[in-house]
């Protein structure tokens, strides 16, 4: 994680997100611990995610509608476009979506990690074949991998 200052820090219901944004545009969202200090947004788009962040906390169909810095690679952003077609309450699993887009099970997974946006960009639906898969290239058990299992449950998913 970056040491740039984020422009909101909320809480959440598996710990906190943080939010970058500028005038223009949401720039990351990060998944962060519960002891991390809260930072009450001051600018507008910041104001604005953190509800509508706080919005898919009550109920998971909220679709959110936000301008978005979406830079990566064309292929991220290819994986990224694909992760945005998985509807809320669904899964698919990275050779779906590797199928899905013309790719391979482990690019797609690289992509999905590296997703600047999640929640967003719902990188939480997408699983292993054989269960829940890594999240936010953090593959084992721990901190990621319980807020992935928290966003599925939310969403009526639930996967070992």
């Amino acid at each position: 994680m970056s040491n740039v200052s984020f422009d909101a820090v909320i809480d959440a219901p598996f710990g906190k997100v943080g939010i970058r944004a500028d005038d223009r545009f949401v720039r990351e969202i990060v998944y962060l611990p519960h002891e991390t200090p809260n930072v009450d947004p001051g600018k507008p788009l910041a104001q604005e995610a953190a509800m509508q962040i706080r919005r898919y906390f009550d109920a998971s169909t909220m679709r959110f509608d936000l301008p978005l810095a979406i830079g990566g690679t064309a292929f991220q952003q290819r994986v990224w476009r694909g992760i945005g077609a998985i509807a809320a309450g669904q899964v698919w699993t990275y050779g779906q979506l590797a199928r899905e887009i013309g790719s391979v099970p482990r690019a797609v997974g690289q992509a999905c990690g590296s997703n600047p946006l999640p929640i967003v960009i719902p990188c939480h639906r997408v699983v292993a074949s054989g269960g829940i898969g890594g999240f936010a290239h953090h593959p084992g058990d721990g901190f990621f991998r319980d807020v992935k299992r928290w966003l599925l449950a939310h969403e009526g998913v639930s996967i070992g």
